[in-house]
């Protein structure tokens, strides 16, 4: 079971921040198909950037349902706490905290993974936002900057006593980046070292696997990342099977369709024609990974104008497939 501060998260299967991908549609899809709590992108701390288009999106959760979790990413105390309190102002009922992602771009500028080697911040960010929102706090760590560098449970304990709720773990350092295999031997140190949930993450992408690094670390929960990417009914698989010990059967063909078509037609809803159009592109792309002609289809579907030419193209698409039984889901 995972509680975060008042919230019991149920299934604890929780859909991780991902830049340019768990936004409001995405994030909507991934509760409805089963996940117990989904994360937005991180967004800057610096409010002074929120009017941008991006930023915008990005900070809007309408019609999400409970509890509303908003990751933030910065280096600053201050900055972070004034973004914690303007979020939670606007309606966050969760605030995570980003010193987990390894870009370049975020590392470059002394947040995310970057955090990591200064543990001195990390407390003093930790304070200033626990501080500053009446909300629970969560963070969102790697086992460390480098393999010769794996600090992760040194910075479990600085979160556990700054007040932080939860604790979500990515099995590799930053210096892994998402290469080789990751490790979860940090991630059980740090289950035994703390008291505060940890919600374990890292190439999990079955229910077989769910289950085998939930009795490996002693997490609380398990974090989905890639491996929703197109396949937002992993949350579904994972919990059923982490309750009953059995696996569900494969979406049908003409339900992958129907998944596919409602993500579609809310990223057009969503973020307009032009850019909803664009969007499209990546999540098709993620959806069809199993299907043969992929790049031939991928080539065609992404010369497409209009959120009308790619919605008749994938029922045109799956038409074929599902009456010829040769598309795996």
């Amino acid at each position: 079971m995972l509680n975060i501060g008042p919230y019991q998260i149920t299934p604890p299967v929780v859909l991780a921040p991902m830049a340019g991908v768990t936004d409001l549609p995405f994030r909507r899809l991934c509760l409805r198909q089963g996940a117990g709590l989904v994360v937005s992108e991180m967004v800057t701390s610096d409010v002074r950037l929120w009017n941008t288009r991006k930023s915008k999106l990005r900070l809007d959760h309408t019609g999400e349902p409970e509890p509303r979790s908003v990751q933030i990413t910065g280096g600053d105390p201050e900055m972070m706490a004034e973004a914690a309190r303007c979020n939670a102002a606007m309606g966050a009922q969760i605030i995570d905290i980003n010193m987990g992602c390894p870009a370049k771009k975020v590392c470059n500028k002394a947040a995310g993974s970057a955090l990591l080697k200064d543990e001195a911040l990390v407390r003093s960010i930790l304070e200033s936002v626990v501080a500053a929102v009446d909300i629970p706090v969560t963070l969102k760590i790697r086992t460390g900057w480098s393999p010769e560098h794996r600090n992760g449970t040194t910075i479990a304990r600085i979160a556990e006593d700054c007040g932080i709720k939860a604790l979500a773990v990515h099995g590799r350092t930053r210096s892994c980046m998402y290469r080789g295999e990751a490790e979860y031997d940090t991630i059980a140190d740090i289950c035994s070292t703390v008291n505060i949930p940890v919600i374990a993450n890292g190439d999990i992408n079955s229910p077989a696997k769910a289950r085998q690094v939930l009795d490996h670390t002693g997490a609380q929960a398990v974090m989905i990342g890639r491996a929703a990417q197109g396949r937002p009914w992993i949350f579904r698989e994972i919990s059923h099977y982490l309750e009953y010990g059995e696996h569900l059967p494969a979406p049908s063909m003409e339900k992958v369709c129907d998944t596919l078509l409602d993500h579609l037609q809310d990223l057009h809803k969503f973020y307009g024609e032009v850019m909803g159009v664009r969007i499209a592109r990546k999540h098709v792309g993620w959806y069809l990974q199993a299907s043969a002609d992929r790049e031939e289809f991928r080539r065609a579907f992404n010369r497409l104008e209009s959120s009308t030419a790619q919605i008749a193209d994938i029922r045109e698409h799956f038409a074929h497939f599902i009456k010829g039984k040769e598309f795996a889901a």
